[in-house]
Formats: C-alpha cells, sequence, structure tokens
C-alpha cells in the first residue's frame, strides 16, 4: 500500500503479500539491491543531524546490511539513539539529478551476530575483509519501519515497510544461499559468462549473491545486478532463472 503526496503521513497497514504486489516497492527494492553505498544519516548527542557515506548490502528481503566500527562517529551516535535515516541514489546518468529516483529508508540499525549477514556483506564488498574482523566491527541490519520514495520529479511515495520490503514464506533461497551460489557458478558457467559480456564486462565473473528477485554478478571487479522477470522461491527456479536471463 502506498500513500501519494511529498508530507508524511499515517503508515498504512499493508495488502497481506509483503512487497509482492506493490510495482513502487519492487522500483524501491531495485535501488536498494543494485547499491553499493548509501548515506548515513544518524542524530549527535546535541541532537543535531550527522550524514556520513557508508558500503551497503542488503538481506533477502532487500532490509540493508551494514558493516560499522564502533569507533566511528555515526556508530557512536546510533548507540545513544539507534533511530536513523540512509539514503539510495540513483539518479546517476540522469542530465537533471532531481528526476532520477532515490529512496530514503526510515528506521532502527540492530546489530546482527548472523554469520549469512557477514558473508552476504562480504562476499559484496571483498576489500573490507581485511579489517571485518577487528573486535570493533559489527554488522547491523536496519529494521525498516517506513520508506520515502521519490521516482523523479513530483513523484514521491511513502511506502510501508511490508510493502517497501520483499516477504515470502519460502526460507530455502535464505538457508542454502552459499551451497546454491556454489551450484549456480558450477553449472550456469556459461550463462554467467555471457551474462557479463552483454554488459561489456570480462571474465573472471561469479555470482556472489543471490535472492527471490535475483542475483548479484561480479566480473573483473565490478559488481552489476541482474534482475528476474518474475520471483522465485527455490533452488531450481532460481538456477532456471539465471539460464533464461543470459538468454534474454
Amino acid at each position: 500500500m502506498v500513500e501519494g503526496g511529498s508530507t508524511s503521513p499515517p503508515i498504512p497497514s499493508g495488502s497481506g503479500a509483503r512487497g509482492a504486489e506493490s510495482l513502487p516497492g519492487k522500483s524501491a527494492r531495485r535501488l536498494i539491491r543494485a547499491a553499493t553505498r548509501a548515506s548515513l544519516a544518524t542524530t549527535r548527542e546535541d541532537g543535531s543531524p550527522y550524514a556520513s557515506l557508508v558500503l551497503a548490502a542488503c538481506d533477502h528481503d532487500a532490509s540493508p546490511l551494514l558493516l560499522l566500527s564502533r569507533l566511528a562517529e555515526h556508530s557512536r551516535n546510533l548507540e545513544r539513539d539507534p533511530r536513523l535515516s540512509l539514503l539510495f541514489d540513483g539518479t546517476a546518468g540522469f542530465e537533471d539529478p532531481l528526476a532520477g529516483p532515490r529512496l530514503t529508508l526510515l528506521g532502527r540499525a540492530v546489530e546482527s551476530d548472523e554469520p549469512r549477514h557477514r558473508r552476504r556483506f562480504l562476499r559484496r564488498h571483498p576489500a573490507s575483509a581485511p579489517y571485518a574482523g577487528f573486535s570493533d566491527f559489527r554488522i547491523r541490519k536496519v529494521a525498516v519501519a517506513r520508506a520515502h520514495f521519490v521516482l523523479g520529479f513530483g513523484e514521491v511515495l511513502w511506502l510501508a515497510a511490508e510493502d517497501a520490503l520483499y516477504g515470502s514464506d519460502s526460507r530455502e533461497l535464505v538457508e542454502d544461499e552459499d551451497e546454491l551460489i556454489l551450484q549456480a557458478n558450477r553449472d550456469c558457467a556459461r550463462a554467467i559468462l555471457d551474462l557479463a559480456r552483454r554488459r561489456g564486462l570480462a571474465p573472471p565473473c561469479e555470482i556472489v549473491a543471490l535472492d527471490h528477485e535475483g542475483c548479484d554478478l561480479r566480473a573483473a571487479g565490478t559488481l552489476v545486478r541482474i534482475e528476474f522477470p518474475e520471483p522465485v522461491e527455490d533452488a531450481r527456479a532460481a538456477l532456471a532463472a539465471i539460464e533464461n536471463a543470459a538468454k534474454g
């Protein structure tokens, strides 16, 4: 469920199948899933706002994942007040940036000890691996409360969390993602190479993340997002979607 207008309305209750039927929600998730960085806004001790640049990954439902040092200013702010705002900028390539899409998520930072969250982040940002094991670095998952989505000039929507995120009863892709990535890179190697070449990218290339709505492909150090035409719910459908994407 979405609401129009440029001021914040009451948050709608959602439409049941979380995110599955909301086209604005799908577009918002595409922006999150394709992004490698975001602008993080936190609140300082004196109440003043503080903005910083952070690397971003996301969970299967598109909830952002951040790797933050407890020594950083934004982390100290979050320890006092976990509320945050996270801006994803999709305006690159637009002659008028204000005509391009951008998404602001409002929510709270929640520290995560789930190993798969750390693995997801590091597969997206392998350069972070040397310091990710330092004792002061923690993964924080953003518990999204609502989203403010600007699709372009004059097109502004407020999205409830259940519409901005993707919901599914299937846990197969979540629980078996590591094994599925290995299988995809082995069994779909030709398709993955074709996907990279069609985007002007040279090998080596590999799938580094996979979810219900698509996969992340890294080729020669460049990360690209491959969106599936329809959501997938199991391993067989995910592998078939990769093969079909290479043919399309």
